[in-house]
């Protein structure tokens, strides 16, 4: 599916490598994550996109039939109902091309992600206080 075996520099360059049709869907869901999580970093990570805050937040990638969207497997538990219609696995969901991707829900698990992240952050600063007794 992609034109070249060379890593990809940044996501640009990894949503480029894909006909039109996917880079359009790639790109409506890279623009909903960063609307989700405008403070998240863009980065390649196991070299396909993915945005990071407070940790890793959730990962997308380009397939055949498909884009991948890897949110983590809490996110998957907590929107299983209404992932319930695509396939997928424990952190996996495949949304099939050719089908308006969900953006809301997209939109819902990375802004539920961002909350986890933070939750986890706060957690680990007053561990890291209590520690260092202040």
């Amino acid at each position: 599916m992609k034109k070249s075996t060379s890593k990809a520099k940044n996501i640009d360059d990894y949503i480029a490598r894909f006909p039109g049709d996917v880079q359009v869907a790639l790109e409506k869901v890279r623009l909903t994550i960063r609307k989700a999580a405008p403070k998240a970093e863009e980065i390649i990570s196991y070299q396909i996109p993915a945005f990071k805050y407070y940790g890793n937040l959730v990962y997308f990638a380009g397939w055949k039939k498909h884009i991948g969207f890897y949110p983590v497997s809490s996110a998957i538990k907590a929107f299983e109902k209404e992932l319930s219609v695509y396939d997928g696995a424990k952190g996996t969901v495949k949304f099939p091309l050719g089908e308006p991707m969900p953006l809301g829900l997209i939109s819902r698990i990375v802004k539920f992600r961002v909350k986890e992240n933070l939750a986890k952050a706060k957690l680990k600063q007053k561990k890291v206080l209590k520690h260092i007794g202040t």
